[in-house]
């Protein structure tokens, strides 16, 4: 398939899934906005690098996503936009009652209210255009919780809900809503999280990734930052014509037990 003449905007797309959905966006055809608030040479040069790869336009445009006059103004920036994909997270793991005030507000408005703003601000120009796709990049913890994950859990299940709700809205027009929910993913921030859990749990690497961080995923392997990123390209393909207002799981089995 093709998704030649279309634009999209990946926002927290400078790492991980989000660069991995954009590169595969690319790959279909897409021109592509990557998004971060670092605003560093090295974005800029991986925007220029995806152009070269692919043959077709990226840009970068830095917003931070916790500020909801950016979020909106990402998507006036980034002009006529046809695919929004939501990924921008962070996370922080603690219990409740010692949660700090301050990451729970960031994390809120980071996974969940940037959403919230983005969306509102890019579907008028989709329905002028006549047609629309926004994947929201959730989480297994949109469909299920884990212990010290509070902010994290209940961001990704508001997107979850978010995502339902939009598609309810848009569902008598060309426009579709849905959300992918990951459990593992193996990218760069992970990786580094290994050694460290090895020498935690005095385990070698396939024990740690086995035992440990796999724990809850019964295929015992990670997801990939390609596979989401073909999720996000299907979703964008005339064979999802009619997925909207639902959740594709790529956990490896986790939310089937």
């Amino acid at each position: 398939m093709t998704l030649k003449g279309k634009t999209a905007v990946i926002t927290g797309s400078n790492s991980g899934i989000g660069l991995g959905v954009a590169e595969e966006l690319a790959k279909a055809g897409a021109d592509v906005v990557l998004n971060s608030y670092t605003d560093s040479d090295e974005d800029r040069a991986l925007a220029e690098r995806i152009s070269t790869d692919h043959g077709v336009r990226c840009r970068y445009i830095a917003a931070d996503m916790a500020d909801p006059d950016q979020c909106r103004g990402l998507i006036e920036q980034a002009g006529p936009v046809d695919i929004l994909v939501n990924n921008a997270g962070i996370q922080h793991v603690a219990p409740v009652d010692e949660f700090p005030r301050e990451k729970w507000d960031a994390i809120i408005a980071i996974m969940l209210s940037s959403a919230f703003h983005t969306t509102a601000a890019v579907l008028p120009g989709m329905r002028a255009r006549g047609w629309g796709r926004i994947v929201n990049i959730a989480s297994a913890h949109g469909l299920t919780a884990s212990p010290y994950k509070s902010a994290y859990v209940a961001a990704k299940h508001g997107l979850v809900g978010l995502t339902k709700t939009v598609a309810l809205e848009t569902a008598e027009e060309p426009i579709t809503v849905n959300a992918v929910c990951p459990g593992y993913v193996l990218t760069p921030l992970v990786e580094k999280q290994i050694p460290a859990t090895m020498e935690k749990y005095g385990m070698d690497r396939e024990q740690v990734i086995r035992e440990v961080m796999l724990a809850r995923q019964p295929s015992k392997q990670f997801a990939t930052v390609d596979q989401i990123g073909g999720t996000a390209v299907f979703l964008c393909s005339a064979a999802a014509d009619q997925i909207t207002g639902t959740t594709i799981s790529v956990d490896g089995g986790w939310t089937a037990l």
